[in-house]
């Protein structure tokens, strides 16, 4: 089994520190370097070969939501996924961290377990969004209808990707935008998990989205997904 790399991005030594012990103990992952700045990341993320970048969100310098742009705009990194770190988990900075291509978010106090989930979980290509982040920030800040803005523009683009949707592949966007796995969803729809994926990577490149996560922001973006209200 190969062990998933794993680079830790953040301004804090001793809590780098803590990460690498944490990673380094499972069998799985390793730590293949650490960086201070987001530059700095940037720079790792090429010469690691790194999987999976745990991404501070704030650091001095070039910040976290930089790095994430630069790293997610480079084809020779597409197969880096990020983890964006934040003290809060409720952050309009994730906002921008989701859209700019970071995998998810994971609060600074998550538990330990929680955070090599959070790894393992973004180096398999799925979506890392917290029931608190899909309840909370993306339903703050993503939940609008199209033209909200004031830019009709911005919704005949909206109307136009989403009518390149086939109708169960918008049912799998809805579904994945809820925070269902492909397993849970093959078994609401009574399908098998591959035709699920096969559903959801063919929305992903008619969407133009990196992975899941950004699928998760075009369904709320675009209106498609309302959040709940209770």
């Amino acid at each position: 089994m190969t062990a998933i790399k794993v680079l830790l991005a953040d301004d804090q030594a001793l809590l780098r520190s803590a990460f690498r012990v944490l990673v380094d103990s499972e069998p799985d992952m390793r730590v293949v370097g650490e960086a201070a700045d987001g530059a700095e990341a940037v720079a790792l993320a090429r010469s690691t070969g790194a999987d999976v970048v745990l991404m501070d969100i704030r650091m001095p310098g070039t910040d976290g939501l930089t790095a994430t742009r630069t790293i997610s705009a480079d084809p020779e990194l597409a197969g880096v996924r990020i983890v964006m770190l934040t003290t809060f988990e409720v952050d309009e900075y994730v906002v921008q961290a989701l859209r700019a291509g970071a995998a998810g978010f994971l609060g600074k106090g998550a538990e330990p377990d929680e955070l090599l989930n959070a790894i393992r979980i973004a180096a398999a290509g799925e979506a890392l969004l917290s029931p608190a982040a899909t309840k909370g920030l993306i339903a703050t800040f993503l939940a609008q209808a199209p033209g909200d803005d004031g830019d009709p523009g911005r919704t005949a683009a909206y109307s136009e990707l989403l009518g390149a949707l086939t109708g169960r592949e918008r049912e799998v966007l809805i579904l994945v935008a809820g925070g269902h796995s492909n397993d849970q969803i093959a078994e609401r729809l009574a399908v098998s998990p591959l035709t699920v994926k096969t559903h959801v990577n063919r929305a992903m490149a008619k969407l133009g989205a990196r992975d899941r996560a950004q699928l998760v922001v075009t369904a709320y973006e675009s209106g498609l997904v309302r959040p709940r209200t209770e």
